[in-house]
């Protein structure tokens, strides 16, 4: 008789089989939440850096453009702008208007009297939109100096026709000493066909939009380049300054300031030592910052002289000024003034009442924020950037005051 084996096979139980269902599912779950989670830093930590980094190229840009505060320019840093219509700034070619009442019209430059004057530096208190309330308006901000690349004094400016200058050699220089002695800066090597640029090149020429200073019959004046420049004769270079301009520089005032095209036919001006001579003729940079709310997310932008904005950096959401000055005919300072030289502006100390742009000698960037987002949260992480930068160009003595 065999003896067989009664053992019997057993497998798990149903208990058995939802509590290790359960368990797994508790360890899977935890890992794909640990997953998640790492996804999500290393997401945050990569948009944190892209907007540090865009943030820090703003506001490098914003704070040099704002250090060369009226360079180049005349001592005074201000030059009379022609007074039948009075000049605006924040308009491009297109004649699209992005600061002013209703963001449609252009921003007046500021006024002496009856005379709208271009400084070195222009305050833009709540020239800006309105991205939040809190915390309200923005401001804009303009700064003015002139172009070092383009050697535009290295050219003779003469009226030749209504609306029209021919710029030509300095007649006194032989051809074969071109360039004119002075007209580079002695570090400045030029080879031919290189320096000083054709006035018509496409990378560093004029171009429609750009604003020119110019002396002609001993009178100072802005005008803007309306089209294309020509060249009828080598080193000789038409450019068209026409009325009607969108940033209305080049008028015929029925006041006593003259605009381009108020001055007699053949009128004359003369080259100038590297860069400029503070009287021209040379390139001039008005360059504009201020707040795009009208994209999502709101923008900062960058607009030179009459030329199409750039954006500089998104989610740009807030950016207030104040300025610090100086008093040359009392000694005193005003410091932090928001809305300087007008009635009533607050200040930390002093006053400012009366006082002029080119008497700023500081500029204090009290806010500019960035915002960032996440899936749709806005405000998720923020950057803020408070420096102040001296307007060393705007004052020409020893007039920097300290904060009390």
């Amino acid at each position: 008789m065999s003896d067989h084996s009664t053992r019997r096979e057993r497998g798990f139980s149903l208990l058995e089989m939802t509590v290790a269902m359960a368990l797994g599912t508790l360890v899977l779950g935890a890992a794909v939440q640990l997953y998640s989670q790492g996804v999500a830093a290393t997401w945050t930590v990569s948009q944190r850096a892209e907007m540090q980094q865009d943030f820090r190229a703003a506001s490098n840009m914003i704070t040099k453009d704002l250090s060369l505060a009226g360079a180049g320019l005349p001592n005074a840093a201000a030059i009379a702008l022609p007074t039948a219509v009075t000049p605006v700034y924040g308009c491009d070619q297109s004649g699209t208007c992005y600061l002013g009442v209703g963001n449609n019209t252009g921003v007046n430059y500021p006024k002496q009297g009856t005379t709208p004057y271009l400084y070195g530096l222009l305050p833009g208190y709540n020239a800006g939109p309105t991205v939040s309330t809190p915390p309200g308006q923005t401001d804009a901000v303009t700064v003015v100096y002139t172009d070092t690349a383009l050697y535009l004094n290295c050219y003779a400016p003469t009226i030749t026709a209504r609306g029209v200058v021919t710029f030509a050699p300095v007649v006194t220089v032989p051809a074969t000493s071109w360039p004119p002695p002075g007209c580079l800066p002695s570090n400045v090597t030029p080879s031919a066909g290189v320096a000083p640029q054709y006035l018509n090149d496409p990378v560093l020429g004029l171009t429609p939009g750009d604003l020119v200073l110019m002396t002609l019959n001993s009178t100072t004046f802005v005008a803007e380049v309306t089209g294309a420049v020509t060249s009828p004769s080598a080193n000789t270079f038409v450019v068209p300054f026409a009325n009607n301009d969108v940033l209305h520089m080049n008028q015929t005032p029925t006041g006593t300031t003259a605009g381009l095209n108020s001055i007699p036919l053949n009128a004359t001006g003369a080259g100038t030592p590297a860069p400029c001579g503070r009287t021209g003729p040379c390139r001039i940079f008005v360059i504009t910052y201020y707040i795009d709310n009208k994209v999502s997310p709101p923008r900062l932008m960058r607009q030179i002289n009459g030329h199409t904005p750039m954006p500089m950096a998104d989610s740009t959401v807030y950016m207030k000024f104040s300025y610090d000055l100086y008093n040359d005919a009392s000694s005193t300072p005003a410091i932090s003034c928001i809305n300087p030289g007008i009635s009533g502006d607050v200040c930390k100390s002093g006053n400012s009442t009366g006082l002029l742009p080119n008497q700023i000698t500081k500029i204090n960037i009290l806010h500019m924020a960035t915002d960032s987002a996440l899936k749709g949260t806005t405000g998720y992480q923020g950057l803020d950037l408070e420096t102040s930068v001296s307007a060393r160009n705007l004052t020409f003595a020893n007039d920097y005051p300290q904060a009390p």
